[in-house]
């Protein structure tokens, strides 16, 4: 974890998940069977899948990160770790108008998790989430519908599709810049679920 006043100032930033080697596997599988028919999805790598559980904004403040870097210390040390399911497939806002890929996550512990480190950003002086918390992983981003019935099928496919389960063990403070074709993220700080090293 971080110590006091080793943040970045005016960065972007996210807490978020990592899934297990072998889901980040199962999912890039998933993701090749589709590239050669959807070039106008833009992928994400495999080494960038992660759950969001809070988007802190574009340009956040050194001191914020460090209030809430706190709050997330007391929050990892009384969750224990927990299991996530890794299944389905879907789009947002829809499949009419798809924008996101998506595959889901059911865990009641991610969503808890979720709602605290909500409450927590609130209190440190980010403000509210307008959105539900809605656990996925994003796999892909629309740019244009080129090749997308091919894409659509495979989803619709893969719908109830089953990737495996990962293991939430530890949370991440993320800095990320965005790029042409992907962004690059840097661990800010991890966060050991249930205190453990």
């Amino acid at each position: 974890m971080a110590g006091s006043g080793q943040f970045p100032d005016g960065v972007r930033a996210f807490v978020a998940l990592r899934v297990s080697d072998e889901v980040e596997a199962a999912l890039a599988e998933f993701v090749e069977s589709m590239r050669a028919s959807s070039s106008g999805v833009r992928w994400v790598r495999p080494a960038n899948l992660h759950l969001t559980l809070r988007f802190l904004g574009d340009r956040v403040a050194a001191e914020q990160l460090d209030r809430l870097n706190h709050a997330l210390e007391e929050i990892a040390g009384d969750t224990p770790p927990f299991v996530v399911e890794v299944r389905g497939t879907g789009t947002f806002p829809n499949s009419e108008r798809p924008q996101v890929v998506w595959v889901g996550l059911v865990s009641g512990a991610l969503e808890e998790l979720a709602r605290r480190v909500e409450a927590a950003a609130v209190r440190c002086g980010f403000r509210p989430e307008r959105r539900p918390f809605s656990p996925h992983l994003t796999i892909g981003r629309v740019r244009h519908r080129r090749g997308w019935a091919t894409v659509r099928h495979a989803l619709t496919e893969a719908a109830e599709r089953d990737f495996g389960t990962t293991r939430a063990d530890s949370m991440v403070l993320y800095r990320s810049v965005l790029g042409p074709e992907s962004s690059t993220y840097t661990e800010l700080a991890r966060y050991a679920l249930g205190g453990n090293a």
